[in-house]
């Protein structure tokens, strides 16, 4: 197996597990990352995902070797992107939970794309950030395109994938590309600690939160309202928001239940 998975206090980690190879991406480690995604966001008991690498890396993106004797035998890129990549990424963002990337190294290609993805990214103060899909006469994919633009704006954004320099880590946090950068022991647990409070929050509340903003990027504003007052109603049913009300008129802590 070169995915891991575990469940702990109502996180799902998911560790990118090819070390000697910068977690690089090959069909199999592809078939098994999407079917952990799915696997946690499916997992009632699961309230929030936390991805990382295993090693030094990340993730180095599409594993070249394996793409190179793809083009040696007539294959191109074995609809890869359509197959694995998409869904991942549609995983990573529809799931009805926060996700959590702990970027602990080098993360390129695809493998950056993952970490954009994701909620939040806490990263090693060692972590680099590298767009390389035109060192290598490709264009953006896993979804690259639609999320670097919205974390940096457009023209850093092109400005990435163009030239596709690397970024640092205290650069990506100037740029907004991460939350925080913690010292390089300390990454998965400092995104543990964000995964931990999020599992305990208030998780429909956050799904709601997520649906809205993704709805809002290519909608107008009356539609976002609209979208708005429904999920609304949705929340003011639940047992988190009943809860919560009658904690803040006690005066307590609310607790929540993710329900």
């Amino acid at each position: 197996m070169s995915v891991g998975y575990e469940v702990e206090q109502a996180i799902a980690t998911i560790t990118l597990d090819r070390p000697d190879a910068m977690n690089s991406l090959t069909v199999a480690m592809k078939v098994e990352l999407l079917a952990a995604l799915r696997r946690a966001a499916a997992d009632g008991s699961v309230r929030a995902v936390l991805l990382t690498g295993a090693g030094r890396a990340f993730c180095a993106g599409q594993d070249l070797r394996e793409h190179a004797d793809n083009l040696e035998s007539g294959l191109g890129l074995a609809n890869t992107v359509r197959e694995h990549y998409n869904p991942i990424v549609l995983t990573i963002t529809s799931m009805d939970k926060p996700v959590v990337a702990a970027v602990n190294g080098v993360a390129a290609g695809a493998g950056a794309s993952l970490a954009f993805a994701c909620d939040f990214r806490v990263a090693a103060e060692r972590a680099k950030f590298a767009m390389a899909f035109t060192g290598i006469g490709l264009g953006p994919d896993s979804g690259a395109s639609w999320t670097l633009q919205r974390l940096v704006g457009p023209a850093v954004a092109r400005e990435l994938l163009l030239l596709g320099d690397a970024v640092d880590a205290a650069r990506a946090l100037e740029l907004g590309l991460v939350t925080s950068v913690v010292p390089g022991d300390d990454v998965v647990p400092a995104a543990r600690d964000l995964a931990l409070r999020l599992a305990q929050g208030p998780t429909l509340a956050y799904a709601a939160t997520r649906r809205a903003l993704d709805f809002a990027a290519a909608h107008s504003l009356s539609d976002a309202l609209d979208l708005e007052a429904d999920l609304q109603d949705d929340c003011a049913a639940t047992v988190d928001h009943l809860a919560a009300t009658k904690a803040f008129l006690s005066r307590e802590r609310p607790r929540f239940e993710g329900r």
